[in-house]
């Protein structure tokens, strides 16, 4: 009997690591949000629909005619043409086949509705619903051509900042707005603010990179698109994008300011202070958190009280780095 009882338990044990190996195993196993075909006509617009292509789709009724010619006038119609030797781009690139849509429009139905007063407009259900697509689903529609070309920085997209916070291409680029269908720089701040409005509030405040007066541009700094280093920069540190603007500061320097070497937000915001030149805090009391204060020569003890508290930089001049010892033969960033 006990040998019988320890058999059962034995088996029972195989057969239950069995189920939880089995229960296990289907975690690894990768499962669609939605069914395929579901998914499919998501972005691939209906499966039972053909492609007519943009002559057809246009001449059914007139509805489109303003976009047409800013498509026509923008730099993916320029892709029309058989003779631009690009991939071929057109509405049903984005919207998916569109015969169902123009199923039933006939030169006559336009020619009443003409009479009536009225425009004739396709069935646009039958469509890709873009306006209320996830935003990734949005943005893979144009990651179909654009990541599959030259334009290397949105190889980044879908593990950037913007993709992983639900921001779609279509936020930013307005692809029917007009012909150019990307952002004038002197039109990004603006953009940008719609989500960054902590950083609006940066650039109001009395020290600030000229960006409200477009002189300068978010994308000076940041890549919108994705980047391999933090907050999407165009540089791979802090201070390679900062040098860009101010190669003074850049070195290497004989003696150079410990921490500062790469990162310049030790000391500044780059985006607005309310003291001057971007400082965190104001002088002397931003040396004061890594330095000892010292008193300088001073023949009275209200000189002596005084020179403590007053600017670092009066004395230490090339506090960013100096290449020139000081007159004690050390590092002293005063000349």
């Amino acid at each position: 009997m006990r040998a019988r009882y320890l058999l059962l338990s034995f088996i029972a044990c195989i057969l239950a690591a069995g189920i939880f190996l089995a229960g296990c195993e289907t975690l690894k196993v990768s499962k669609p949000i939605l069914p395929m075909k579901e998914y499919e006509r998501m972005i691939a617009g209906r499966l039972d629909a053909n492609y007519v292509g943009t002559r057809n789709c246009l001449s059914a009724c007139h509805v489109h005619d303003k976009i047409k010619q800013d498509f026509d006038a923008s730099t993916m119609g320029v892709q029309l043409s058989k003779k631009s030797g690009m991939p071929l781009v057109d509405c049903e690139s984005c919207h998916g086949p569109g015969s169902l849509a123009i199923e039933g429009l006939t030169p006559e139905k336009v020619e009443a509705d003409a009479k009536a007063g009225k425009q004739t407009a396709c069935d646009y259900k039958t469509l890709i619903d873009i306006k209320n697509l996830p935003a990734q689903a949005k943005s893979l529609i144009c990651l179909k051509c654009h990541s599959a070309n030259a334009t290397f920085n949105l190889h980044n997209w879908n593990a950037g900042t913007h993709a992983v916070n639900d921001v779609a291409c279509t936020d930013c680029h307005k692809l029917h707005g007009g012909p150019d269908l990307k952002v004038k720089p002197r039109d990004v701040g603006a953009m940008c603010e719609k989500c960054h409005q902590d950083i609006q509030a940066e650039f109001a405040l009395p020290s600030h990179h000229p960006l409200p007066e477009k002189r300068v541009f978010c994308t000076d700094c940041h890549d919108p698109h994705g980047s391999q280093a933090e907050k999407l920069l165009r540089k791979p540190t802090v201070k390679a994008t900062c040098t860009q603007c101010h190669p003074e500061k850049e070195g290497p320097f004989v003696f150079e300011h410990a921490e500062l070497t790469e990162d310049c937000r030790t000391c500044h915001n780059p985006h607005g202070s309310v003291n001057n030149n971007l400082l965190k805090v104001q002088l002397p009391y931003l040396c004061l958190q890594c330095h000892e204060g010292h008193r300088a020569n001073a023949s009275t003890s209200v000189e002596r009280k005084g020179a403590i508290y007053t600017r670092c930089t009066d004395c230490h001049s090339q506090i960013h780095g100096t290449d020139n010892p000081s007159f004690s033969g050390k590092g002293r960033f005063i000349q």
